[in-house]
């Protein structure tokens, strides 16, 4: 029935069967009627197959089980066989009786609890008896509905019928013409350079994806593609290198995704997709996105490495012939040292938050990872800020490109309305404190950045303390477990204002967000972008409130290139300080210098007669 994660001794269908009755009767809370059904529905599953079938049971290498209390009763059996010391627990028949897992546990594919098991018909992670019997009628139930399809001669995409997935424009898309294509692109803000460039779509539809793949896209909520998936998917889906950049919010991550997931699909050997993200944070949200995506596909399955959590239970993951490896760089890394992982057979990388990904810090263990990886696969680079210095950098790691733009570059989310507010150090607390009392800019749960980790705890402390609110702090001496309550606390609305470092400044979807507070100014620009774009998600308004004082004054003219064509106000003590009118004229003195040394038309001749009279007074 079950490959179990942690039993020690083999069962009998026989003793299945009775475990499940103790299981019955140790459900109190359950209608009789409930009980009765649920328990006839898992007992005509065990009986649906063979007794050599339910002896599968084998123990995890290298793993033992972490001791977890709960209230539902467990009856424990003794062994007969030969070891009579070795004691087991019952086969769960119930989700109701099954543990919440852990991070970084596997998680059932029916209900979310712990998948303890994994059902021997699919692979997949199953908490109980109960959810295996739903799992497989679901599955049942999707592979009569293709069937039904081909009997109907219904319009299946070419993955099902013609063998691989292969990416063909669509007719419709054929049929537009040039001027309406670029009449598109500029309406939606894209901007492409490169060479043979698809045409963007305008419906999913149009990539012809699977059925099980398409059904998930609209289960997941996503109808219609925003501008950087309209662009990105088919250029990725047709194998083409990418650097992207989009406003924070965009939907960069399911524009990666599915070539992603089309890809894994195409390939036999495993792993066959790596990607990379600066936080565990960001590497739990995409994996939980990809694993959306990706049920009811043959043969897929994810694993998430990453720091702060347990390493066993991710190298028993990899045994399991996964497909999307979804991994920080240092976690991986170590993986790779022990010889734990191959990534031979990698077709495609994505590197996310690239411009994170790509400095000093991350960028030597991103490019000993990609040195452990073949030179033909396809890479994907994407962020919401692409500085000039990593751009180049990305050019020497990329083959023929293709460079997608949406919006304008390096700005901020244009959803989000942006307060820059004079204050000084002494009086920031107070401010705040105002803006909390303000029924107008209160909207929990709200997002107040700080600059280090101390700041964030006595700042989170203060803050509680003066106003009463539900208030924590997050930053990267937490544990990962704590980290990981803390954001869905957040997402459940259970605090109403959390203190942060940048650690959840970048790319996660803060969708209940709407209000952000830097209290202290980020240390750059591009970090502003991105912290200021937690308040604007997936096409939602939001307000950024940020203070700003000379401790800042390094960055006084970039807050002016970048903030105030989006219309903000700027404070007056900011406008005429005389740190940003010098930043101003240097940039200006650099400028002119470097238009100074182009070589064109009008001054060509110049530059001859100059060697020409230097060659002359050397002779």
């Amino acid at each position: 029935m079950f490959v179990p994660r942690s039993l020690k001794v083999k069962r009998s269908a026989v003793d299945s069967e009775t475990c499940v009755a103790k299981k019955n009767k140790s459900s109190p809370d359950e209608s009789s009627f409930e009980k009765a059904t649920e328990f006839r529905e898992a007992k005509s599953d065990i009986r649906d197959v063979p007794a050599t079938e339910t002896n599968v049971f084998k123990p995890v290498e290298g793993y033992s089980e972490p001791q977890i209390s709960h209230n539902a009763s467990v009856a424990i059996t003794e062994s007969n066989e030969e070891n009579s010391s070795l004691v087991e627990e019952p086969i769960k028949s119930f989700c109701k009786t099954q543990r919440w897992p852990l991070p970084g546990e596997p998680v059932c594919v029916v209900c979310g609890r712990y998948g303890e098991y994994i059902c021997d018909k699919t692979d997949e992670d199953v908490c109980s008896l109960e959810c295996k019997a739903k799992h497989l009628l679901r599955v049942r139930e999707e592979k009569e509905n293709v069937e039904l399809a081909i009997t109907n001669k219904a319009e299946l995409p070419p993955s099902f019928l013609n063998g691989p997935y292969a990416y063909e424009e669509n007719a419709f898309v054929s049929s537009l013409q040039d001027e309406q294509i670029d009449n598109l692109k500029q309406q939606l803000g894209i901007v492409v350079q490169g060479e043979g460039i698809a045409r963007p779509i305008v419906e999913f539809e149009h990539c012809s994806f699977p059925d099980v793949l398409s059904s998930n896209l609209k289960k997941s909520g996503y109808e219609v593609p925003t501008p950087v998936q309209m662009q990105m998917i088919p250029v990725g889906l047709l194998g083409r290198d990418i650097v992207a950049t989009a406003d924070t919010g965009s939907g960069k991550t399911a524009a990666f995704l599915l070539p992603v997931i089309i890809k894994a699909m195409g390939e036999v050997e495993a792993p066959s997709a790596l990607i990379l993200t600066p936080t565990r944070e960001l590497a739990i949200q995409i994996e939980k996105q990809a694993k959306e995506l990706m049920v009811g596909l043959p043969n897929m399955r994810t694993v998430l490495l990453v720091g702060g959590l347990p390493l066993p239970p991710q190298l028993h993951r990899l045994k399991q012939n996964v497909k999307v490896i979804i991994a920080t760089p240092g976690r991986l890394l170590e993986i790779l040292k022990q010889s734990s992982v191959e990534l031979h057979n990698i077709k495609i990388v994505v590197v996310d938050e690239a411009d994170t990904m790509l400095k000093m810090g991350f960028q030597q263990q991103v490019l000993d990872i990609l040195e452990n990886i073949p030179r033909d696969h396809q890479t994907i680079l994407v962020s919401a800020t692409m500085p000039f210095g990593i751009e180049q950098l990305a050019n020497r790691l990329l083959q023929n490109h293709v460079k997608i733009t949406i919006g304008e570059k390096n700005q901020p989310c244009s959803n989000v309305r942006q307060i820059i507010l004079w204050v000084e150090e002494p009086s920031k607390k107070k401010k705040l404190f105002e803006i909390l009392n303000d029924k107008k800019l209160f909207k929990p749960p709200i997002l107040v950045f700080v600059e280090c980790k101390l700041g964030a705890d006595l700042l989170s402390d203060a803050v509680h303390k003066i106003t009463g609110l539900e208030t924590i702090s997050m930053h990267a001496d937490k544990t990962q477990t704590e980290r990981n309550t803390i954001l869905q606390g957040l997402f459940q609305e259970k605090y109403e204002v959390v203190v942060s470092t940048g650690i959840l400044g970048r790319g996660l979807d803060l969708v209940n967000v709407k209000l952000v507070v830097n209290f202290d100014m980020p240390s750059s620009m591009d970090e502003y972008v991105h912290q200021v774009g937690r308040a604007g998600r997936l096409g939602h308004s939001g307000t950024a409130i940020t203070f700003i004082n000379n401790n800042s004054k390094k960055l006084f003219w970039d807050v002016v290139k970048r903030v105030k064509p989006t219309g903000t106000i700027l404070p007056p003590q900011l406008l005429n300080s005389p740190y940003l009118h010098d930043q101003k004229r240097k940039e200006q003195q650099r400028s002119k210098q470097s238009q100074k040394g182009l070589v064109t038309g009008d001054n060509l001749m110049d530059i001859i007669r100059k060697h020409d009279k230097s060659t002359f007074q050397k002779q």
